[in-house]
């Protein structure tokens, strides 16, 4: 039981740390509780399916398939939350000012409610499968129905409770601070995500590595430890990077940073053209 419940816990927790981030960062906004539980359970559905057709995937693209499905899953995530990011830069400071104001649901968000439902979808699809495909093992080799039950408990629990203890330490944040905060930790996850989909890319031979192991950080925090995981899927931390991870998150971090930046200059320049066309609209009405 004890290897059922790390197994699954590690898991679930990649899941919930990726989920408590993306709803983090759409707080407040109406019917987001439909949209996750929607995208939990198309994941549970498609993790199910997936782990049914394993064999299929990992003979597709000459033996590389599952590294493939991987990738693609990784990157569509990065696309999404890509875009929140972006959306987010140009509308975060009026859902906060709504927020303070009304404190009430922000029906502004509510065009992230399909992209919240396509990335819980995602990490649960992706996180989901490989459990049904350990679980599938360790059934056939003889775990008992008792031990799998309590382990699976154990696991979903824990790491469940680590992704609202995230959640909730989120909330916590000051609402002038908030929409910054999440949208450079969903920036971090992205380049991440990126990382690791150019890691399952290499390990399928389907891109080149430039330079196997670039440094190793093994000896301060290893990729297999507790740490080293939630750091992994926080901000990309991986002790031991292939040149070409590090040029999908750079890449990545560089893209979504300038995008951003860009976004703000913009809002700001219509702002201050906004602020003199009103006070001649005043001023004409007045006169």
């Amino acid at each position: 039981m004890p290897g059922v419940a790390l197994l699954v816990f590690r898991e679930v927790m990649e899941a919930a740390l990726i989920v408590s981030i993306v709803c983090a960062a759409t707080r407040g906004v109406a019917r987001r509780g439909w949209f996750v539980s929607g995208g939990i359970g198309l994941g549970v559905v498609g993790a199910v399916l997936v782990a049914l057709g394993a064999h299929l995937i990992a003979d597709l693209a000459s033996g590389s398939g599952q590294e493939l499905f991987n990738a693609c899953v990784l990157l569509s995530a990065v696309v999404m939350i890509g875009w929140h990011v972006v959306w987010m830069s140009s509308h975060g400071k009026e859902l906060a000012k709504h927020m303070n104001d009304v404190g009430g649901a922000v029906k502004a968000g509510s065009s992230s409610l399909t992209l919240l439902l396509a990335v819980v979808a995602i990490a649960v699809l992706r996180e989901g499968s490989e459990i049904v495909l350990f679980l599938y093992g360790m059934a056939v080799g003889g775990i008992g129905i008792a031990g799998l039950a309590g382990g699976i408990a154990l696991g979903i629990g824990a790491g469940a409770s680590l992704g609202f203890a995230l959640y909730f330490g989120l909330l916590r944040i000051p609402m002038k601070y908030f929409f910054k905060v999440t949208n450079w930790m969903l920036v971090l996850l992205a380049a991440g995500l990126a990382s690791t989909a150019a890691r399952f890319l290499v390990q399928g031979n389907l891109l080149p590595a430039w330079g196997s192991q670039v440094w190793d950080a093994s000896w301060l925090l290893t990729n297999g430890s507790l740490m080293g995981k939630t750091l992994g899927i926080l901000i990309g931390y991986d002790a031991t990077p292939a040149g070409v991870q590090i040029v999908f998150y750079a890449t990545t971090l560089l893209l979504l940073v300038t995008g951003m930046r860009w976004l703000d200059r913009r809002t700001a320049g219509q702002s201050s053209r906004a602020v003199p066309a009103t006070l001649d609209a005043t001023s004409e009405l007045l006169h």
